[in-house]
């Protein structure tokens, strides 16, 4: 948990909670669309540190910087090589030392100790030219969890000065991949969305497959290929304890959250049929079969009002997307270009993430089909997964050579980033924000 506040310096001494601020006034810069163009300088110098590590001071502005950097919207300067600045002046600049860089805005704030293993962090942000403040917020954390506070200044500045939604304080689940091509371990891996942080939430005792996010991000549904059957499985984050989705030996795959986290929509094979089921994701009541046509329905996704599901099936003869009703109503196709799969609804609910097959493409569509643009140019992409924000999509890369990476991109364009992980990567999941 991490506490926000709006704060000045003078502030902290009586109590952390201040009035509300009022709107803050719009901001002059020009924002290319896309992030093709890192078109916002921002100098991000060190912190100023009281009572604490020094070296938290410029840990916490490098991660800034390199969140910043990662969107692909904004070129940070820092925090090596800019001057360093006083307490006093994390509100208040000193503007002749911060004009002369050429940068259109800057990141100030501190880190002061406020006890025993905990400290505030301060974040300011300041349009240089006009001299005025943008963001002033505050972040009480445990010492061990600066990253935190890190990510969510990043998230106050991106959102301020592009008008889109936070996205950097989250988490990533995805399948950590070791071995050789043929004898691949396949473990469920976590980590922060710039890397760092990971742990494993399985040993690697059995294949795993498709990690997703419960909406409030503290459960996953998988699959696991335990005595070589495909079964979905509900796993606890914090306490690892986990169970299965249906009990008995059932052949369920491809499961994904509702919205208010309560019903897991999955595929289910049998007699030589796969159809989408729903179930309550506590494990009570009897599951529920929403399609029965001929053939492989599979890859269920919820619109972000739980109203409609989204999901793959080959029953015009080759795989495309269809939309549903929650209850399984109101079947229709909606994509119409070569096969289709994998289909993701975006959290803004006006876009439909999905791989082209044949070509392995991640690309989007609209919600009701048509609008076709792919995103990747890679040699195989495929498990598109929205961050919160609905403005990037995450996806895995295969190489030739069997190697998986993965990779974000904006869905207006430009070039996808790589997201480092200690080994290969697939089946990427985006969690919501952290609270």
């Amino acid at each position: 948990m991490v506490r926000v506040f709006l704060m000045g310096l003078t502030a902290l001494a009586a109590s952390p909670a201040l009035a509300q601020e009022s709107d803050p006034p719009p901001v002059d810069v020009e924002v290319t669309s896309g992030g093709v163009n890192q078109s916002i300088s921002i100098a991000v110098p060190p912190m100023p540190v009281e009572g604490a590590e020094l070296a938290l001071g410029r840990n916490i502005a490098g991660v800034i910087a390199s969140d910043l950097r990662g969107t692909g919207r904004f070129a940070p300067l820092g925090p090596g090589g800019l001057p360093n600045y006083s307490l006093a002046q994390a509100d208040a600049p000193a503007w002749g030392d911060w004009r002369g860089l050429g940068s259109q805005q800057l990141v100030t704030g501190f880190v002061r100790a406020t006890g025993p293993g905990q400290v505030t962090v301060g974040c300011y942000l300041y349009d240089v030219g006009a001299g005025r403040e943008l963001v002033r917020q505050g972040f009480a954390v445990t010492t061990d969890n600066w990253r935190r506070a890190a990510h969510k200044c990043a998230d106050a500045i991106y959102a301020r000065l592009t008008g889109e939604g936070a996205f950097l304080d989250t988490r990533v689940v995805f399948v950590a991949e070791t071995g050789p091509k043929n004898q691949r371990q396949k473990r469920i891996a976590i980590m922060d969305s710039d890397g760092a942080n990971l742990r494993y939430l399985t040993e690697g005792e059995a294949t795993v497959v498709t990690p997703r996010f419960s909406p409030d991000g503290r459960r996953l549904a998988y699959v696991s290929y335990a005595g070589r059957r495909a079964r979905v499985w509900v796993l606890d984050i914090a306490s690892g304890q986990k169970r299965l989705l249906v009990p008995g030996l059932a052949l369920t795959s491809a499961p994904r959250f509702s919205p208010d986290g309560n019903r897991i929509a999955y595929a289910l094979s049998a007699n030589g049929n796969t159809d989408i089921w729903i179930a309550n994701a506590d494990g009570s009541g009897a599951p529920q079969r929403l399609t029965s046509a001929p053939g492989i329905d599979t890859a269920p996704s919820f619109s972000p009002d739980g109203r409609r599901i989204v999901f793959e099936s080959d029953r015009s003869g080759s795989q495309q997307l269809y939309v549903m009703d929650a209850d399984g109503s109101n079947q229709r196709r909606i994509s119409f270009g070569g096969p289709a799969g994998s289909p993701s609804w975006s959290p803004r609910g006006d876009k439909i993430a999905f791989v082209r097959i044949g070509a392995f493409r991640v690309g989007v569509m609209n919600a009701n089909g048509g609008g076709e643009q792919l995103l990747t140019d890679g040699w195989q992409d495929e498990s598109p997964s929205w961050a919160p924000n609905g403005q990037f999509v995450m996806f895995n890369r295969f190489t030739r050579d069997g190697r998986s990476s993965l990779y974000a991109v904006n869905v207006n364009g430009g070039a996808a980033r790589r997201l480092p992980t200690p080994q290969d990567g697939s089946d990427p999941s985006w969690s919501p924000l952290q609270r």
